[in-house]
């Protein structure tokens, strides 16, 4: 297993991290901790979590992922010291009225917020500091999941970025959190967050958690270059586009057990056109090549020069296994070109 410093920080972490947004859904806790040992096994030291988790969110299960990490590290505590784990604290939504608690209101990324917010997952993670604590999504307006394009007229209310540095530069100072990052971020408020950081003695962000795959490359749309200059490196989620790029839900399938097959509107940012005619394209060039499509699709994401980590979750260990067989791979520049060539023609159809 390969390793890479983030950002400006001293977390060395795994080409290949986990994610455990099925812990406590898809996943029972047995379950978990048996994907947290594997994992451990094979040198993946990026734990990756969310007070939200499991998703898709729901009142009765949020929080249960990280109620099983915890419980997971508290079983053999000499696992904390082996681990970079990574949390995130939820920012505004309507549909989340029952989050840390509260009664028909927003979260929000304000101090008030985000104090409740780590204290919560301390707790649950059974542990006195997060390595690294993401912003989930910005509290500002902006395009998200899926979204195509920023809407000016919907503009809203929200926590300047220069408060919410303030108050997580408070987790810092107490030891509760070593460094911060962002998720599902534009190239503007990476800038922003850098900008203000610099200008002010605040933490400065080490990461960026954003959806890239092969039918969604916006990253490099701006993020690319951003991410480079600010050393701000991409914690890649959504590498296999749920599921997509195994080819499993090409001419209808449907797979018992699968999360499109279990939550079928879930996944409604790849429910669009041209998705099913680009997935069907790169998976046969896998098979063309003699490779299975998902670790195609992993090792794509994993070459990129700004992607520090590439996040894999699975519903079984076989999964697991074979999603952590494709650090070992490494794709020719002849096949890189066959997949700008089908880019190409189906230019990201799931942005």
């Amino acid at each position: 297993m390969q390793y890479q410093r983030l950002g400006h920080s001293d977390l060395e972490v795994s080409a290949i991290g986990l994610g455990t947004m099925t812990f406590g859904d898809q996943n029972s806790e047995a379950e978990a901790h048996e994907q947290l040992d594997y994992a451990l096994e094979r040198g993946i030291n990026l734990v990756d979590t969310a007070e939200l988790y499991p998703v898709p969110p729901k009142a009765e299960t949020h929080t249960r992922t990280e109620q099983y990490i915890g419980s997971w590290l508290a079983a053999e505590p000499s696992r904390r010291e082996r681990i970079v784990l990574a949390t995130k604290v939820a920012g505004r939504s309507r549909v989340l009225p029952w989050m840390r608690g509260d009664q028909g209101e927003q979260p929000r990324v304000d101090r008030s917020n985000i104090e409740r917010a780590i204290e919560g997952s301390l707790r649950r993670l059974r542990t006195d500091h997060v390595d690294l604590y993401q912003i989930h999504w910005p509290e500002r307006n902006v395009p998200r999941f899926g979204e195509p394009r920023f809407d000016p007229e919907r503009e809203w209310e929200a926590t300047p970025v220069r408060e919410q540095l303030e108050a997580l530069k408070g987790l810092v100072d107490a030891g509760k959190v070593r460094y911060i990052g962002l998720s599902n971020e534009t190239p503007w408020g990476v800038a922003e967050f850098t900008r203000l950081a610099d200008e002010h003695g605040l933490p400065r962000v080490v990461s960026i958690q954003n959806a890239y795959n092969l039918i969604n490359r916006s990253f490099e749309h701006g993020l690319d270059e951003v991410s480079w200059r600010e050393q701000v490196p991409l914690l890649a989620y959504s590498p296999l586009a749920f599921g997509h790029l195994t080819g499993k839900y090409l001419d209808g399938g449907a797979p018992a057990g699968a999360r499109l097959t279990v939550y079928p509107e879930f996944g409604n940012r790849y429910a669009k056109p041209g998705v099913p005619e680009a997935c069907r394209e790169y998976v046969e060039l896998a098979r063309e090549a003699g490779l299975d499509p998902a670790q195609m699709a992993l090792a794509f994401v994993r070459q990129q020069f700004f992607t520090a980590s590439t996040l894999v979750g699975a519903t079984s260990l076989s999964q697991l296994e074979a999603d952590i067989d494709s650090a070992d791979l490494t794709l020719g520049d002849d096949l890189l070109a066959r997949i700008d060539t089908i880019h190409r023609r189906w230019t990201n159809p799931a942005l």
